[in-house]
């Protein structure tokens, strides 16, 4: 086992949170811009409710091409390691969003902007589908495994601080211009600023180390003549299925309640975009700080304790969840939106742990990347658009709270009869039989 490391933990972990924090702030910001302005300004041919599902489709399309970045990054992460496909997947995703903020509207070029859109938007689901797996990576692989939930939930953490930014962002300018000026011009700024954002990011990422425990697996153990995604589905097929069903709840409750809340309450509720803005808003600072107080707690408890709890709450406080939205008083949508957060968290903190315990170090980037990112597309990916139909069909946000029920249970099930991860010392799991000698 690797003692010492060059780069000390604080700062494996910084760069790992700017970098997710930047990547998320990019990923975020389409999504609320689809929620908002994207119908008018590339779908305009469409009724209001129409061009907001063809624009949340083009959201749904960045999720697809997830998996795709996954099998790239995860099998280029496995053999040359993490710390290459974390500068690569900050660039193209940085570009993607900056060139976004440059694109001529359906007004300009007619048919294809929606087509370009949804190019750029493939491009930054594919460079998300690499990041999130090599940032949790690089940092479990670092520091004291007795306090690996709580060190891996800090790129968890640039979830929120992404969607802070985001919504810090819209809320201001929202603030300070006339919806006129913002659909205008004014929705560009915060894509152009991502630009900037990016050489921070980058520069951070190039001043740290590759994973010493990634490291010593590549010294010590003989590369495999497979593909590394080929020996997942090989040896770990059961853990890819494990991570795919713990993601699913914390998935479909997470977009709902971020991105779907958007358009419920500035519809159906009548509420005015600040106020959805602001209480997303002070929601997402909340949640940043308690993500690693629960990674902190799965240390102390197991995971799946932690995970249980917060899938067992988003199940439940979904059916307070739209009620309290639908009283239109800033405290109580406020208190919806927190609180569902929170609830979150509990699933999102130790996730990160969780899941890199699951797999061996010569195929971790890619049994993590693949196993969360699948769950990304049948969780994630149709959530907004899923929670926009059943409000379309049934003129109610009850069907909506079902649905919210029913995957945060499928999440409840696939942690019970799981086993405990947080024992597990990575710098061991070289192989795959040394990872089932653990179960």
């Amino acid at each position: 086992m690797v003692e010492n490391t060059r780069t000390p933990i604080g700062r494996i972990v910084a760069a790992s949170l700017v970098g997710t924090t930047i990547e998320w702030y990019d990923f975020f910001l389409y999504g609320s811009a689809a929620a908002l302005v994207f119908p008018a300004l590339f779908f305009p041919s469409s009724d209001p409710l129409t061009g907001t599902l063809l624009a949340l489709l083009t959201y749904a399309v960045g999720f697809i091409a997830r998996p795709v970045g996954a099998l790239v990054f995860g099998h280029f992460g496995d053999r040359l390691g993490r710390k290459k496909l974390l500068v690569l997947s900050l660039l193209m995703m940085g570009g993607a969003t900056f060139l976004i903020g440059c694109l001529p509207t359906h007004a300009a070029v007619g048919a294809l902007a929606p087509l370009l859109l949804t190019l750029l938007r493939l491009i930054q689901g594919f460079a998300l589908g690499g990041e999130w797996g090599g940032a949790v990576l690089i940092v479990s692989e670092h520091g004291d495994p007795k306090r690996r939930g709580f060190w891996a939930s800090w790129p968890q953490a640039g979830v929120p601080s992404g969607n802070l930014l985001a919504t810090a962002v819209l809320a201001i300018l929202a603030a300070v211009q006339t919806d006129e000026a913002f659909t205008s011009w004014g929705w560009r700024i915060p894509f152009l600023l991502s630009g900037v954002l990016v050489l921070i990011g980058l520069w951070i990422r190039l001043s740290i180390d590759e994973s010493p425990i990634f490291q010593q697996a590549l010294a010590n153990t003989k590369p495999s003549q497979s593909m590394p995604i080929v020996d997942v589905f090989k040896y770990h097929r059961r853990d890819v299925l494990i991570a795919i069903g713990a993601r699913f709840g914390e998935n479909v409750s997470y977009y709902v309640i971020t991105a779907f809340v958007l358009v419920y309450a500035t519809t159906s509720a009548g509420l005015s975009k600040p106020v959805v803005l602001n209480a997303v808003l002070i929601a997402s600072a909340v949640h940043f700080v308690t993500i690693p107080m629960w990674g902190a707690l799965s240390d102390k408890l197991g995971r799946r304790p932690v995970y249980l709890l917060g899938a067992a709450g988003v199940g439940l406080w979904a059916f307070a969840f739209f009620p309290l939205i639908d009283t239109k008083n800033f405290a109580a949508v406020t208190l919806a939106v927190t609180v569902g957060l929170i609830l979150h968290g509990a699933m999102y903190g130790p996730q990160a742990a969780y899941f890199s315990e699951l797999f061996a170090t010569r195929m971790r980037y890619s049994g993590v990347s693949i196993g969360s990112q699948l769950a990304s597309i049948v969780a994630g990916a149709l959530a907004p658009l899923i929670a926009v139909a059943l409000l379309d069909a049934y003129d109610s946000a009850f069907p909506v709270m079902i649905y919210m029920a029913v995957a945060a249970a499928i999440t409840l099930v696939t942690v019970y009869v799981s086993r405990e991860t947080k024992d597990r010392d990575l710098a061991t799991l070289g192989t795959p039989e040394e990872v089932s000698t653990t179960r």
